[in-house]
C-alpha cells in the first residue's frame, strides 16, 4: 500500500533507537527507507533483547520494519563511494553516528549537500551542535539526568527516577521527522534543500519547558508530587476499594460535577477547596476529603459515578489490561510485520482515518547489497 511519501527516497545511516525510529516512520509513511549498517554486526539494537524474533530483538524488529538493510564500511574509501552514490539520489539523509564522526570521514552535510543540494541532511546529536558539549556521547537516561527529567519524577522523598519509556530518543526522533517534514515543504518552494539537526538535550529541555519557565520567572525549584499534578487539583491518581484511579477534574466545572457526583457538594463551599488555585495550594485537603469517599466503592463503581458526570477520569492498566483493552482494538493500532507473526504497535497517526501497515518485515544484516549494490 502506498503512502503520502511514495516516491521519496531516504538514506538512514542510523542504529539504536531516535534515527532508526525517526527512519521507520518515515518508512511507514511508504517512503523507500535505505538502511546502512555497519558489516560488523550492524545496528546495535539487534542485540537489545530478549525477547528476540529470528535472531534479532524485538526493539530492532518495531524501528527497522518496511527498510531495506545495506552494509557498508565508513573507514573505507570504497564504501564511502557506493555511500555517496546513494545520497547523489536520495531526498533525505538521517545520521546519528557519533558526534563529529561523519566530518571525519567526508560524509558530513556539506559534503553531501554540495554533491546533492536538494537533500535535506538530518542529524541526530546526544547534546546538539554547538556548545561545549558538541562532541558529547549521550543515550537517553543520561539526558534525563542532564535535562533534570528525573528531578521531577516520583514522590517528594524518592531519589531521582527515570521516566521508563525512552521518551528523550523518542522525541528526538519525532522531532527529527517533523523538520525533515518541513524542509521538504520548503525544497517544494525553493528547490534547495537544508540541515536539519534535532538532538536529545533539547528534546530534554523541551519536556521540562513549563518548570523551567516558571524557575526562570520565581527562582524557585518545582516540588515533586508523586503520581499528582504540580499545578491542578484534584489531577491525580487516588486509591478506591479495590483498584487505583486516575481523576482529573482540570477546572472548577469539572470540580463542582465532581463534588456532586461523589455526594459531597458542599466540597465547593470549602474556602481551601473553592477555586483551582486555592486547590492547588492545598493539595491535602483535596485529597484528606476524597480518598475517604473513594475508598468506599470499587474503581469500577466510581469509572460509572464520576465518567457518566462528565469528569474525566481513568483506570491505572498494566501492559496486559492495556492490551486487551477495547480502545486499543477499536483503534488498530497493533501490526503484524508482512511475513511474519510478530505482532507490533503501528504508527500512532492514520490518513484517512486508515493507519499506515508496515511496508514490509525487518531487514537481515545485508540483506539488500545485491539488490542495491547488484552484488
Amino acid at each position: 500500500m502506498s503512502g503520502p511519501l511514495d516516491g521519496i527516497k531516504v538514506v538512514e545511516i542510523g542504529q539504536a533507537l531516535a534515527g532508526p525510529l525517526a527512519g521507520v516512520i518515515l518508512a511507514d509513511m511508504g517512503a523507500d527507507v535505505i538502511k546502512i549498517e555497519k558489516p560488523d554486526g550492524g545496528d546495535d539494537a539487534r542485540l537489545w533483547g530478549p525477547p528476540f524474533i529470528d535472531g534479532d530483538s524485538v526493539s530492532f524488529h518495531t524501528n527497522n520494519r518496511g527498510k531495506r538493510s545495506v552494509t557498508l564500511d565508513i573507514k573505507s574509501a570504497e564504501d564511502v563511494e557506493k555511500l555517496k552514490a546513494l545520497v547523489r539520489h536520495a531526498d533525505i539523509l538521517i545520521q546519528n553516528l557519533r558526534p563529529g564522526i561523519v566530518d571525519d570521514f567526508g560524509i558530513g552535510p556539506d559534503a553531501m549537500m554540495a554533491m546533492n543540494p536538494a537533500l535535506i541532511y538530518c542529524s541526530i546529536w546526544a547534546f546538539g551542535f554547538t556548545g561545549p558539549l558538541k562532541l558529547a556521547p549521550g543515550f537517553d537516561p543520561l539526558l534525563q539526568c542532564y535535562g533534570a527529567v528525573v528531578t521531577l519524577t516520583g514522590r517528594p522523598d524518592d531519589p531521582p527516577t527515570f521516566c521508563a519509556p525512552a521518551i528523550n530518543d523518542t522525541a528526538t526522533g519525532m522531532w527529527c521527522v517533523i523538520g525533515a517534514l518541513a524542509a521538504l515543504k520548503q525544497r517544494d518552494r525553493t528547490g534547495v534543500g537544508c540541515v536539519v539537526d534535532a538532538s536529545l538535550f533539547e528534546s530534554a529541555v523541551a519536556w521540562v519547558q513549563g518548570p523551567l519557565n516558571a524557575y526562570n520567572v520565581t527562582g524557585n525549584l518545582p516540588k515533586r508530587h508523586g503520581a499528582a499534578s504540580a499545578t491542578l487539583a484534584p489531577y491525580q491518581i487516588f486509591e478506591t476499594a479495590d483498584r487505583p484511579i486516575c481523576i482529573a477534574a482540570g477546572n472548577d466545572r469539572l470540580f463542582v460535577k465532581l463534588a456532586r457526583a461523589m455526594g459531597h457538594p458542599e466540597w465547593c463551599d470549602n474556602p481551601l477547596l473553592s477555586d483551582g488555585r486555592k486547590r492547588a495550594a492545598n493539595r491535602q485537603a483535596v485529597v484528606d476529603a476524597m480518598q475517604p469517599v473513594l475508598l468506599t466503592r470499587t474503581r469500577q463503581d466510581w469509572m460509572g459515578i464520576i465518567g457518566e458526570a462528565g469528569v474525566p477520569c481513568a483506570p491505572v492498566n498494566n501492559i496486559a489490561e492495556l492490551a486487551e483493552t477495547e480502545q486499543l482494538q477499536a483503534m488498530d493500532m497493533m501490526r503484524t510485520l508482512p511475513g511474519s507473526d510478530l505482532k507490533i504497535v503501528g504508527l500512532p497517526i492514520t490518513f484517512d482515518r486508515q493507519r499506515p501497515h508496515p511496508q514490509g518485515d525487518s531487514p537481515k544484516l545485508g540483506e539488500h547489497n545485491e539488490e542495491i549494490f547488484g552484488r
